[in-house]
């Protein structure tokens, strides 16, 4: 075993990019962290996410802050912003999203227990705070990520990226995995 070289690692992606089908979009109610702001941004556009949503003050992925982290990957996703959370989940429906909030809520579900594989917007909430009540209200699941250690809670942005995996899981899993060599010709 050896690792890839650039035009394989390249290919790689190439194939699981083409075997993927639902969109995801990320929103950020009131997020002020920038360097969790960055690395949801990096991670969003490496899973390959079509949006990236603000809600409220929510700090920008170009924030010179967020650009450590993010290191330029907002250019691979459509940022929109919207003063209230209603106006983003307007949006998001309107462009198909399930609104799929993450927190630790009485009614939520374990991640891997909802049906994610389709048109997720995931929503994710201050980094103290978590989502709002009006935010948990308009979204049409919530679910949460099992921990087994004694760490009550994740950092926003590992949650998210755990979410955008997930999502992006679900979706190969009812395709099997793309032969990385199938694009040989190109």
């Amino acid at each position: 075993m050896s690792q890839l070289r650039s035009t394989d690692l390249k290919r790689l992606h190439r194939s699981w990019r083409r075997s993927s089908e639902v969109r995801i979009a990320v929103m950020l109610e009131q997020l002020q962290g920038p360097f969790n702001v960055g690395a949801i941004t990096r991670t969003s556009a490496a899973f390959g996410a079509d949006e990236l949503l603000l809600i409220g003050n929510s700090i920008p992925p170009d924030n010179a802050k967020a650009q450590k982290t993010a290191m330029g990957t907002d250019r691979y996703l459509k940022v929109s912003a919207f003063e209230t959370i209603a106006d983003g989940a307007k949006y998001a429906r309107e462009a198909g999203y399930h609104l799929l909030g993450l927190e630790l809520a009485s009614e939520a579900r374990p991640l891997h227990a909802l049906e994610l594989a389709r048109d997720v917007c995931i929503v994710v909430g201050h980094e103290d705070r978590g989502l709002s009540a009006d935010a948990l209200s308009l979204c049409d699941s919530v679910g949460f990520i099992p921990q087994l250690g004694k760490v009550g809670s994740l950092n926003v942005a590992t949650a998210a990226a755990i979410a955008t995996y997930e999502i992006r899981r679900q979706d190969w899993s009812s395709k099997g995995e793309p032969s990385p060599n199938s694009d040989e010709g190109e």
